[in-house]
């Protein structure tokens, strides 16, 4: 402050308005950055599987419903003609498609389908053994 700024303020006049800038301690950002780098690993808490044996087309519907509210649906043909769960499955799969999610079939007449936010891994012994197509579980080779 000058001579002349000191008595402006001597007046009760001031044109300069006073900022004070506090710094924070080193300790204090260096804790802030380390936790910049943490991911928590419970990030979704809500992750649900819907496990159905469908027996009628109709219940499709509910099935791309679960899909689109981002469950992952696993699906038991044992009990549902070949028919019927071909055209189920081509429904789902499409659905599947759109969501950019994935499929697997899991057993002879077992699938799971899987919205984009799973991820579907195949184990690498699984990979190893030979398989048969989609369509081979419904040849009726029960």
């Amino acid at each position: 402050m000058g001579l002349l700024d000191s008595f402006w303020s001597w007046l009760g006049v001031q044109t300069e308005v006073e900022e004070h800038v506090m710094e924070l301690p080193a300790a204090v950002e260096r804790e802030n950055k380390a936790t910049n780098n943490l991911v928590s690993i419970h990030t979704n808490k809500n992750l649900k599987v819907v496990v159905c044996e469908p027996e009628r087309f109709e219940e499709v519907q509910a099935l791309a419903d679960h899909l689109k509210n981002r469950k992952q649906v696993i699906l038991n043909f044992e009990n549902t003609p070949p028919e019927i769960s071909q055209r189920i499955i081509d429904f789902i799969s499409g659905t599947v498609y759109a969501l950019d999610g994935q499929s697997q079939q899991l057993g002879r007449n077992i699938f799971l389908f899987a919205p984009s936010n799973v991820e579907v891994t195949k184990d690498h012994r699984s990979l190893m053994r030979k398989g048969g197509a989609l369509t081979d579980a419904f040849r009726g080779d029960r």
